[in-house]
């Protein structure tokens, strides 16, 4: 299905996305409001770059181990850098003693801080010469940790972060052969800074569906990870549930990273726990289970207007009808 579902928005073909010489950057703005909106966003450039940009990745690691050897770029080390400032930050900034055991109030202290440092952390991984484009690329990485006032994230705050990463490829800041380590390098890394994150301050799942979700936080891993498998000569879907086996790969597989950090939050039988998965771990093949994944991805996250309603869109993610 990702072979077939490639997008012409993002190609693996082309090095950057050009962006017309006529394009005036902008600070994304909210689209859409209401239920009807969301035929807007189906139409639209936005929507097209954004699953290409994710099924193009999503062929880029078919078969690959995280640890496999691949490029890493300055933009790519200075993404890493970034990050692993955000990282420091929690440190420096615990949580608080409050009646309350969900929701730590600490957060907004270490959110604030990313929002008014948010453009002058991406001029170190924004050339000068693209400087314009700092406040737009800027909004996603601050729309990406999280929600401050509800103190919750989800589904919606990862797809920020990969509409930052789309936008850093729009621009030219990341390139074609940046592929691997985009998901191995720092959507890996993004992934462990979340999970820090939703542990130092008990975030809460955004809209979450308990048990009948995915994960209480993220999807793409599971798309990306469950690509990265495709035709493992020993590991299959059913084994995924079974700790031992997760615990020897999750080094290699993003899949199992994801289902360790499950096995690691939650208690009880893995069916009741997380009765989506271990449906999934019946599916007979990861290649059936990566083109389902992307079906429900579609159909849970992009298409529904409670996770849509916050995306927001500018000069490189436009909200303007894709020409026939």
């Amino acid at each position: 299905m990702a072979e077939a579902e490639q997008q012409p928005g993002f190609s693996p073909k082309d090095d950057v996305l050009h962006i017309p010489a006529n394009l005036s950057f902008m600070v994304p703005k909210k689209e859409i409001h209401m239920v009807p909106d969301m035929g807007k966003w189906k139409r639209s450039q936005a929507y097209v770059d954004y699953i290409g940009f994710i099924l193009t990745l999503n062929e880029g690691v078919k078969g690959k181990k995280l640890t496999c050897e691949y490029k890493v770029s300055e933009s790519i080390e200075n993404l890493l850098a970034l990050l692993n400032t955000l990282d420091r930050w929690i440190d420096e900034t615990p949580p608080i003693d409050q009646p309350s055991r969900f929701g730590n109030k600490a957060f907004r202290l270490w959110y604030t801080k990313l929002d008014q440092e948010a453009e002058n952390l991406l001029r170190s991984v924004i050339p000068p010469a693209l400087g314009a484009a700092v406040p737009e690329v800027a909004l996603y990485l601050k729309e990406a940790v999280g929600n401050s006032t509800r103190i919750d994230y989800g589904t919606g705050h990862e797809a920020a972060f990969a509409a930052f990463l789309c936008c850093l490829c729009k621009i030219g800041v990341l390139r074609v052969d940046d592929q691997l380590a985009i998901v191995f390098k720092v959507f890996d890394r993004y992934l462990k800074l979340m999970r820090k994150l939703q542990k130092t301050y008990r975030m809460e799942p955004a809209g979450s569906q308990g048990v009948w979700g995915l994960d209480d936080f993220q999807f793409l891993p599971f798309i990306w990870g469950s690509s990265q498998l495709v035709d493992h000569p020993t590991v299959e879907p059913r084994h995924f549930v079974d700790e031992k086996i997760v615990n020897e790969h999750h080094k290699d597989y993003m899949f199992m990273e994801c289902v360790k950090f499950i096995n690691e939050m939650k208690t009880g039988p893995f069916a009741e726990h997380s009765n989506q998965l271990w449906n999934i771990s019946a599916v007979p093949t990861w290649s059936k289970v990566n083109q389902g994944l992307i079906r429900m991805y579609k159909a849970e996250c992009l298409e529904k207007f409670p996770v849509i309603q916050h995306f927001k869109f500018g000069s490189l993610l436009p909200i303007l009808s894709v020409k026939p």
